[in-house]
């Protein structure tokens, strides 16, 4: 089971930071252990694909851009392992934290020797698991920018602020991740399809609709004033820009 000294598959009353708009991949072969995985990191404002084996794991990782990927050890098809090393051999730098029942000194050894960024070892405590994601983020972190910026914008990856001119724009986590996206890639187009991919877990559901529209009308106007302007490029995408 999931929890040490709680109630089986409770992920409730943790009280921790919230980390919003950041996409994190789960391969857990479990149903219900999966389930919860998933439902208690959305419920903490993670972005979450949920796979089932190995195989499919590779896909996906070659496929979005992650922040953190968890993996179980042991499952069907292409077993943890394998796809650790699978990754690492390709190139995939995201870290990764390994969910095993596997616990001697051995497995952890082999697993980090592996590429594996952490190791958990089952069962544990979901607050744990949290503090662990949250421990390799801040590590990833250190690759990037200490914050990305747009004349007097600013948005500081780690604290997931953004300022203008030390004021505070009060913007939700999926205009956070809209913002992210196009400061990231600036002044180059972003596709529909790619924000989608990066902000919502079915990115399917945001391209088929004017969902997307909708929450770009509302970051334009947060950001009326502070220089940097959403232009929209007709059957492209979008690109932040200074007129």
């Amino acid at each position: 089971m999931l929890m040490t000294g709680e109630c089986p598959y409770h992920v409730g009353g943790v009280g921790v930071p919230i980390f919003p708009a950041v996409r994190v991949l789960v391969a857990e072969d479990d149903a219900g252990l999966r389930s919860v995985l998933a439902r208690g990191l959305r419920e903490h404002g993670y972005v979450i694909d949920a796979v089932a084996d190995g195989s499919e794991a590779v896909l996906y990782a070659q496929t979005y851009e992650y922040e953190v990927i968890v993996l179980d050890w042991r499952m069907p098809k292409v077993d943890g392992m394998t796809v650790l090393t699978r990754l690492r051999q390709r190139g995939t730098r995201t870290p990764i934290l390994m969910l095993t029942a596997r616990d001697t000194h051995a497995d952890r050894v082999a697993g980090l020797d592996a590429g594996a960024d952490d190791y958990l070892t089952k069962p544990f405590d979901f607050s744990e698991l949290l503090a662990r994601i949250r421990a390799l983020q801040r590590r990833s972190s250190k690759a990037q920018p200490a914050a990305l910026t747009l004349g007097d914008l600013r948005f500081d990856p780690a604290t997931r602020v953004v300022t203008y001119r030390d004021e505070i724009i009060d913007l939700t986590s999926t205009e956070l991740g809209i913002l992210e996206v196009l400061l990231r890639r600036s002044p180059s187009v972003v596709t529909r399809l790619s924000i989608a991919s990066h902000v919502w877990s079915d990115e399917a559901d945001a391209v088929g609709s004017n969902t997307i529209d909708v929450h770009i009308g509302r970051l334009r106007s947060k950001l009326r004033g502070t220089g940097a302007v959403i232009a929209t490029v007709r059957g492209l995408g979008y690109r932040l820009e200074q007129p």
